[in-house]
């Protein structure tokens, strides 16, 4: 049986120690890319992974976090680092869902509509403060988000490819918010947060932008092309029968834990398990460990379970939940 000791940190786990001795053994790609983000994000290795994961997998990612901690130039950096296309799109209240998707629009010229298309696509859609817009506009991403298409009066439109969503929402502002719907919550890949610096790394990003910013001279150092090779190459990792068993297991228990109101879904044992051939492939294993599972289950699970009243009252939160039911499954 495997032990594994976690060590909390507010809402969030890490595994105690390194899993390879003498640090992480990069898959020499993605220690490129890694490196080159690290050029602007400073101090938040672990952060830029689970980006990567993201991109990897071709899942999203949304970050948790309060304003000024780098979510907008998390995204960009990525972005710039593999040559992709990049849009933005601040959620408001008043926004539509044409505004998201695009639409058809008139042309006095042709006499017909003509399909312009919206800022989804691209490669890399920064959904920023995602949850300050309406239900209404928020649905027009689940089929973006789910299909990487766009569907408008019986036309479907694919999208470019890679295609990634990274929403930005701010955990203490509830006035003129909307909630995500767990519907488009279960969409996200991950839920992640980026955090403060310490007192060094602050000190380091302020000098350094100074002058001007790290982001301005930003290089690619892969392309497309290269992602979309890597995104196959972690189809190919391989996961046992008993780390499948592990993580479903895991995912299962979500929905039997009393303090649980809502558990997880069966696309979160999809999205665990290919979370974790990302991870293994990060770390140059073309193999799955039960670690990998470990270290990413409050990531990939935390924002797909409800909590019941009681749990709430009690201080209970989904990182302590998960942790318990970490403890209570047995790796063999």
């Amino acid at each position: 049986m495997l032990q594994v000791r976690l060590v909390f940190k507010g809402e969030f786990y890490q595994q105690a120690g390194s899993l390879l001795k003498g640090g992480f053994m990069y898959n020499p790609q993605i220690k490129v890319l890694i490196d080159n983000v690290e050029k602007v994000i400073v101090g938040k290795t672990e952060v830029v992974r689970l980006l990567v994961v993201g991109m990897l997998t071709n899942g999203h990612i949304l970050i948790d976090d309060v304003p000024g901690m780098g979510k907008t130039m998390l995204s960009l950096s990525l972005a710039k680092s593999i040559s992709a296309d990049f849009k933005r799109i601040q959620f408001t209240p008043d926004l539509l869902p044409s505004d998201v998707t695009g639409g058809f629009i008139y042309s006095p010229k042709t006499g017909e509509f003509d399909f312009k298309k919206g800022p989804v696509f691209t490669n890399i859609l920064l959904a920023d403060e995602i949850n300050r817009t309406t239900p209404r506009t928020q649905s027009a991403l689940l089929e973006v988000m789910q299909e990487r298409s766009v569907t408008i009066d019986g036309n479907t439109f694919v999208l470019p490819r890679p295609f990634m969503v990274v929403g930005t929402q701010n955990p203490i502002e509830y006035q003129g918010t909307y909630p995500l719907p767990e519907a488009q919550l279960d969409r996200f890949l991950m839920k992640i947060n980026v955090g403060y610096l310490s007192i060094e790394e602050e000190k380091k990003v302020t000098i350094e932008q100074k002058m001007q910013h790290p982001i301005e001279d930003l290089d690619a150092v892969l392309g497309a092309e290269a992602i979309l090779d890597l995104q196959e190459q972690v189809k190919k990792v391989e996961v046992s029968p008993a780390v499948l068993s592990y993580i479903v297991n895991l995912v299962y228990a979500t929905r039997k834990k009393e303090e649980i109101r809502l558990g997880a879904s069966p696309r979160a044992s999809i999205a665990l398990m290919k979370a974790s051939c990302a991870w293994a492939f990060i770390e140059g294993r073309d193999y799955v460990i039960p670690e990998d599972v470990i270290k990413l289950a409050y990531w990939v699970l935390g924002h797909r379970i409800l909590l019941h009243p009681k749990a709430l009252v009690a201080e209970k939160t989904a990182a302590s939940i998960i942790s318990d039911i970490i403890r209570g499954i047995p790796v063999t």
